[in-house]
């Protein structure tokens, strides 16, 4: 893992944010995402600067598609932004984990279980 993803993980880890529970490294078929909350089908993806150039941002945006097309939503973070404002990272997870908390899949949903 990466410093910014040690660091996130760190409070992600053992149901520290509010009682929800997180992967790290979850494979979903092709890919593996660096933080996942199976209840809130969330990813949290963190990026580096290399994810700036064009054929990097093309190949994430692949995913996130993909991805979101299996139900799970894509929340992508800057490394930097992990390092100077931890804190609203953490906020923002928790706001997009309070909207996606009260989705729930019924059994005539085509999406795969979580």
């Amino acid at each position: 893992m990466t410093d910014a993803e040690q660091l996130l993980w760190y409070c992600l880890r053992r149901k520290q944010l509010s009682g929800f529970r997180f992967r790290r490294q979850h494979p979903i078929e092709k890919y593996v995402l660096d933080f996942y909350c199976p209840e809130a089908r969330l990813a949290v993806e963190l990026d580096g600067g290399q994810h700036n150039q064009t054929k990097n941002a093309l190949r994430d945006r692949g995913r996130s598609d993909f991805l979101e097309t299996q139900g799970v939503c894509v929340l992508r973070v800057w490394n930097h932004e992990v390092f100077a404002n931890l804190e609203g990272v953490l906020e923002r997870i928790y706001e997009v984990l309070q909207q996606r908390a009260g989705v729930h899949y019924g059994r005539n949903d085509n999406l795969p279980p979580p």
